[in-house]
């Protein structure tokens, strides 16, 4: 059965290209969230086996919603999705639980390299 993903990330646009990245490579994606609120409210109804996570969102940041997903289930496998020169925000992303962390733009092979190591 393929891994299932929620995508979270207040950008249209790179919620596409992750979602056309692991549709294109076996992955199930079962939902999507804009802002971090919805990405804790899409995690706890779809319990998927991994969330890729942006880490600057509007309403609630990537890593509160990381904590609280982490709150909800200590075994979530989450990979923070971030721009580079925010090396300070992925190390509390680290400290918080999450597994790995991708750079935007996204590559596809670092973003399966990520997910695949994650999920092993």
């Amino acid at each position: 059965m393929a891994n299932t993903v929620l995508i979270v990330d207040d950008a249209a646009f790179m919620r596409m290209m992750i979602k056309d990245i692991l549709s294109k490579n076996g992955f199930d994606v079962v939902g999507e969230a804009e802002n971090g609120q919805v990405a804790v409210e899409k995690y706890t109804e779809l319990t998927p086996d991994l969330v890729t996570m942006d880490i600057t969102m509007p309403e609630k940041d990537g890593i509160q919603a990381l904590k609280e997903i982490k709150a909800h289930n200590p075994n979530a496998t989450v990979i923070m999705c971030s721009a580079m020169g925010q090396q300070a925000m992925v190390i509390d992303a680290i400290q918080a639980g999450a597994k790995d962390f991708i750079v935007k733009p996204f590559q596809a092979d670092r973003v399966l390299e990520a997910i695949n190591k994650a999920l092993g």
